[in-house]
């Protein structure tokens, strides 16, 4: 039973991705059935049960006397991380990472505010926490990456907002992109740590104003190194 749960879970990533990076565009039908169960090894329940999981994501159709259809992008549901991982593996990536810092503006500034009108210790903890870890990890003690997608993510989880909450599995997968990004861009303009104490100690302090407004400049800093990468087409970070 797990053999064939992992089998189908690889079927799936393996055409979710060769979908969303272009190799079967909006509008082109997949392989036959009986070519996709010869090219993954696989049997025809792992095959359907695959692309029926593509189905939930909105990518595919599967329409009589036609096959499997890819749908347009606009039916794809982006908020799903499987999905977002994928796309994150175009070849011109930037774009869409800066509609996500977009989606960061409308939403991390709201959830900052509720944070700190929340003010739940514990939630204030696993920021202190997160945000010692971007300290250590200045000393190699931690890994940066890690800490700062915690610190964002934990402002989620502080606004005591159920569907910010929701969406931190799109907020981690797309943040583990940007981050390397905009890191990458700040070599030599200083720490970001200062910025993402703002944010804590606003928070900590019950200021909501205060809270949004950081945790947008924040965003904002971020958006414009995105757009310094697109200007010089420097996505090699991503590797």
């Amino acid at each position: 039973m797990e053999r064939h749960q992992n089998l189908t879970m690889s079927v799936n990533q393996a055409l979710g991705r060769e979908i969303a990076t272009g190799k079967y565009p909006p509008g082109s039908s997949l392989p036959p059935e009986k070519d996709l169960v010869i090219e993954f090894n696989a049997s025809r329940t792992v095959l359907r049960e695959a692309v029926k999981m593509l189905a939930a994501k909105g990518l595919v159709d599967t329409r009589p006397r036609r096959g499997t259809v890819v749908k347009p992008e606009g039916d794809w549901n982006l908020a799903d991380p499987d999905l977002l991982g994928w796309l994150l593996h175009r070849k011109n990536v930037l774009p869409l990472i800066l509609e996500f810092a977009d989606v960061r503006l409308a939403i991390e500034p709201a959830a900052a505010a509720l944070a700190a009108r929340m003010r739940d210790p514990d939630m204030i903890a696993e920021m202190e926490g997160a945000l010692q870890r971007m300290i250590d990890a200045e000393s190699g003690n931690d890994d940066s990456l890690e800490a700062d997608i915690a610190f964002h993510v934990a402002i989620l989880r502080g606004s005591g907002n159920r569907f910010f909450w929701s969406l931190r599995y799109m907020v981690e997968v797309a943040l583990r992109f940007s981050i390397r990004i905009t890191n990458a861009r700040k070599a030599g303009r200083g720490p970001s740590i200062p910025a993402h104490n703002r944010v804590l100690q606003a928070i900590r302090a019950g200021d909501q104003q205060a809270a949004e407004s950081s945790i947008r400049a924040l965003i904002i800093e971020s958006k414009t190194l995105l757009y310094e990468a697109q200007e010089k087409d420097d996505t090699t970070v991503l590797g």
